[in-house]
């Protein structure tokens, strides 16, 4: 970002990125944690990853006041204004994975309580991990100002969108076979829902960066679009 007359801007506006990565520093944890809890039923995990909710939800707020008392007290213009306004929009995607980690760790208890009836062998990890790493990626880009790491992000959303696909199909067909499995089945699914939509809002955070670093609103174009418009500055 470039250097201002005064000195307490350039502290506020590095003030708000960083409390913007330690904001994700916390929700990829609530995000492991929930998937850790949901392989190894441990409650009392997964019932920390529900509480961990409140202090996110406190971090948004706070964030949010910090880029309202900078707005009012800077008037901020060109980047610095993107910047600011790319902070609001993260945050509030971050605050919704933080509650995807919560719904992920509500229904691994649900699932813990359930009379297990028939096999349902459905592989969660890796499609948990690609979401992570996309979310990992666009903080990274964020902090670094790089635009060459949310364009990787984004390629991997189309990865994650095909484990979920194959999951859905997975699970619907062993509801088929077996009525039995419908219920956990079904909670399954919105725990690999719940996983899809992490990778979208780190998606979501690739292209804030984009916006920020670029000026150019990428919401609606491809990876590849990205990629050419990124490679054509």
């Amino acid at each position: 970002m470039s250097d201002h007359t005064s000195k307490n801007f350039d502290l506020e506006l590095e003030s708000l990125r960083t409390r913007v990565l330690q904001m994700g520093g916390m929700v990829e944890q609530q995000v492991r944690k929930a998937i850790e809890g949901l392989y190894s039923g441990d409650q009392p995990l997964l019932e920390n990853v529900i509480r961990d909710d409140d202090p996110v939800n406190q971090m948004e707020n706070e964030i949010d006041a910090l880029c309202n008392q900078v707005i009012a007290k800077r008037q901020p213009t060109a980047i610095d204004l993107r910047m600011i306004v790319s902070v609001l929009k993260a945050i509030a995607d971050l605050e919704r994975v933080g509650d995807k980690a919560r719904k992920i760790a509500r229904l691994a208890i649900a699932l813990t309580r359930q009379p297990v009836a028939g096999a349902l062998n459905v592989e969660l990890n890796h499609m948990a991990d690609t979401s992570l790493q996309m979310l990992r990626l666009a903080l990274d880009g964020f902090a670094r100002l790089d635009v060459s790491l949310v364009a990787e992000a984004m390629y991997l959303d189309e990865s994650v969108n095909a484990e979920y696909q194959a999951v859905a199909r997975q699970l619907i067909t062993y509801m088929m076979e077996d009525p039995r499995t419908i219920t956990r089945s079904l909670d399954i699914m919105s725990i690999a829902k719940a996983i899809e939509r992490i990778g979208d809002h780190a998606t979501n955070i690739a292209e804030y960066v984009v916006y920020m670093v670029k000026g150019q609103n990428v919401r609606h174009a491809t990876p590849e679009e990205i990629q050419a418009q990124i490679a054509g500055d």
